[in-house]
Parts: structure tokens; C-alpha cells; sequence
């Protein structure tokens, strides 16, 4: 069953804990998150993230993930990641339960009126928008952090101006696993910002990140976090390990990387804190 993001994160907020955000790549990896989710007694997010949208089209995906949520009894969100323009009003008419409007790569100003308007829409429809503020590099690129990080002073006007729900910010993550040591969270600015905006704050990236830093990030303000790499390797490891002694159906290797992920997936949701914490949330979507 699908419920209220807002509400779901509002509460980790309020009891020092974060929801974890999971990309789907197809039937078995939504069941996976989805069996990690009903295991672990958490909520969870369903992202359908830029890998997908190219793979199936950004309906098919939404309906496949709804098919797998209705037969569930776990705290789901479906939310769309890192969503352009168009495609989130797309989103808003196939009933997603939240959305990400990424408006980042834009002009500081520009970021804010395109944001306002998707937060004007969608919350006409009682669903909520993250967006993002700073850059979040790939993994292995070289970067000068102090221009990557979000800034203080535009994310306490960023929020105030736009009325977003969730924001996203960068603090030392990137997208993907370095094969290097991980650039440190810039913890500090993570509180620098939540000091200043009223609404809960997101990571991206967040595979590979040590566990002492992720439970840092919650202290400082972190309620959402999104991985996928982790857990994407997880399901593979299943497959590859299934092969590795001849040839097998693909169903049976998509099998084990499914239960991978599942372990995988419960883990994370150990970490963040809210394994447990399903039935918390009273509001439905």
C-alpha cells in the first residue's frame, strides 16, 4: 500500500531516524525492495530513477511498481527520482505518490521559479516535491568540494521561495562507489543548513558511505537517503554466483539476486534507522 512521503519523513524527522530510497530496474528488484521493506517492518521508497525511464518509459515503470505495491501490505512510497520538467507533470497525471524536480544544472533563479511552479502543481494534487540544491559529481571525478557543496544562504532561500518538501543537498556524496577512500560528509554543513530551512534534508548517493557517517548525517539533519549502487551489486553478485557454476535459466539467477537484494536492502534499513518503524504513519496517499 502506498502512504504519505511527507508524513513518513516528518516522522524520522521527529524520531531521529531516516527512510531509506531504493531504485527499481525491474519486476524482480521491485519485489525485492518491496520483501525487504514487508521483512524489515519499514516504510520504504520506490524511486523510478533515470535508468528505467529509457529502459520501459516512465509508465510502464510507474505501473509495474504499482502492481507489485498492491500486493503488499509494507509502507511504500512511488516516487519519481530526479525527474526533468516535462516528465514530472507526467508523473503528477499517472498518480505517483511524490516527486523529484531536478532543477540543480539551472541558474540559481531559474531553479527557483521552475521549482516553484512543479511545487504550485503537485501540491494541488496533495503530493509532495523534493528538489536539489548543489552538485553531486560522479563517482572518480575529480572536484573542488567547496564549489560542489550546497550553499547555506541559497538553500535557506531556496526553500523559503519555493515552498519544496524535501531538499536534496550536496555534502561530500556522488553518485555511484568510488573505487578510491570516499570523500568525509561535510557534516558540519549539513547542520549549517538544516539550522536554517525548515524541512527535512536528502542525500543522494549514499552507497559507500561509511555507517558512522551516515548515523552522523542523521544527528545533523539527514532524513532520506537514496542508494541504489549497493544494492545493484548485491542482485548481481546473486546472478553471477548462480552462473558461476554453469549455465542456469535467467529466472533462476534473477532469483538469487533478488533474495541478495532483499538481505541488502534490510541491512540498509537497519542502518538509517527505520526497520520497525512501519505503521507509524496514519495518512495514506
Amino acid at each position: 500500500m502506498t502512504v504519505n512521503g511527507t508524513d513518513l519523513v516528518r516522522r524520522a524527522r521527529e524520531s531521529g531516524y531516516a527512510i531509506g530510497a531504493f531504485n527499481m530496474h525491474n519486476v524482480e528488484t521491485t519485489q525485492a525492495l518491496t520483501w525487504a521493506a514487508e521483512k524489515a517492518d519499514a516504510p520504504v521508497y520506490l524511486q523510478v530513477g533515470r535508468a528505467i525511464v529509457p529502459h520501459m518509459g516512465l509508465r510502464a515503470a510507474y505501473e509495474m511498481t504499482r502492481r507489485v505495491v498492491d500486493e503488499s501490505d509494507a509502507e511504500i512510497v512511488i516516487h519519481l527520482d530526479h525527474g526533468p520538467w516535462d516528465e514530472v507533470f507526467e508523473a503528477i497525471r499517472l498518480g505517483f505518490d511524490s516527486i523529484m524536480y531536478d532543477g540543480a544544472h539551472l541558474p540559481f533563479e531559474e531553479n527557483i521559479r521552475t521549482t516553484r511552479r512543479v511545487v504550485e502543481v503537485a501540491h494541488e494534487f496533495g503530493i509532495p516535491v523534493e528538489a536539489e540544491l548543489g552538485k553531486i559529481p560522479d563517482a572518480g571525478e575529480e572536484v573542488d568540494w567547496d564549489t560542489y557543496y550546497t550553499d547555506v544562504a541559497e538553500a535557506e532561500r531556496f526553500v523559503a521561495e519555493t515552498g519544496v518538501d524535501l531538499l536534496a543537498i550536496s555534502a561530500g556524496i556522488v553518485h555511484g562507489v568510488s573505487a578510491s577512500a570516499p570523500q568525509p560528509l561535510a557534516i558540519e554543513r549539513i547542520e549549517q543548513i538544516q539550522a536554517v530551512v525548515p524541512v527535512p534534508l536528502v542525500l543522494h548517493g549514499a552507497s559507500g558511505v561509511p555507517d558512522d557517517e551516515i548515523r552522523a548525517a542523521i544527528r545533523a539533519g539527514v532524513h532520506k537517503f537514496n542508494a541504489d549502487t549497493d544494492l545493484r551489486h548485491a542482485f548481481r553478485d546473486g546472478m553471477l554466483d548462480v552462473w558461476s557454476s554453469g549455465d542456469q535459466q535467467l529466472e533462476t539467477a534473477m532469483a538469487e539476486g533478488r533474495s541478495r537484494m532483499v538481505e541488502a536492502t534490510v541491512e540498509k534499513m537497519n542502518l538509517y534507522g527505520c526497520a520497525g518503524t512501519a505503521g507509524l504513519s496514519t495518512v495514506r496517499a
